[in-house]
């Protein structure tokens, strides 16, 4: 299927049913330099798009793969002053959810250069991110890290992009290039996660990259 459909461009994974040993691959610590409670995510004024966005990001999109709600379509609702991005995986099986970073499927962005991102949210379970590129944007066999369940409660994590936070399941297959590669051609953070999962995102600021409204 081409990368210009509408299913493919939301995040084909193609993950079978069956989950191996997850908690093997992950032994290293993937949670960067600090986390801190955090309330909604306040922005200074301008800072956002004339449209919904959090962070200047206003493509949060659930692709459809998996049993989640909102089934598709966008994720953000209002919030106080501004917006957040909701939702919910439902039973055991692989969900995805997916931020296009250049507001658009055919953009992508240089993050060679950039230390990692701060994502400001909560979640009742575990999930993983994956950092996608133009070249290899569709399958689950992904660099990816772990994104720490946070009982619910609103956090700000930083993700960094050091190689060794970055890694694969053996479920999903390991990718055929380097993380390094694809951090210049970034073209979207993909969540995905196989367990029931109440998440809210409320802030994801990328270091040295502004993404462009559109």
């Amino acid at each position: 299927m081409s990368n210009r459909s509408t299913h493919n461009r939301r995040g084909t994974l193609a993950f079978p049913r069956t989950l191996t040993a997850v908690a093997a691959a992950l032994l290293v610590s993937l949670a960067g330099p600090g986390t801190v409670a955090s309330g909604a995510q306040n922005h200074a004024p301008g800072h956002e798009c004339a449209t919904p966005s959090i962070d200047r990001l206003q493509q949060w999109i659930a692709s459809g793969e998996g049993t989640t709600v909102p089934a598709t379509g966008s994720l953000l609702v209002p919030e106080r002053h501004g917006y957040s991005a909701k939702v919910t995986f439902l039973n055991d099986e692989w969900h995805v959810a997916v931020v296009w970073l250049g507001n658009q499927f055919e953009s992508q962005a240089d993050l060679s250069r950039s230390r990692g991102f701060w994502m400001t949210y909560s979640a009742t379970d575990d999930l993983y991110v994956q950092l996608r590129p133009a070249s290899h944007w569709n399958g689950g066999d992904k660099w990816l890290t772990l994104v720490p369940s946070t009982g619910g409660k609103t956090v700000k994590r930083f993700f960094s992009f050091a190689d060794d936070n970055w890694t694969t399941l053996p479920e999903l297959g390991a990718p055929t290039y380097s993380f390094a590669s694809a951090l210049t051609e970034a073209r979207g953070l993909v969540f995905v996660g196989k367990t029931a999962n109440t998440i809210d995102f409320r802030g994801l600021r990328i270091h040295g990259y502004r993404p462009p409204c559109l």
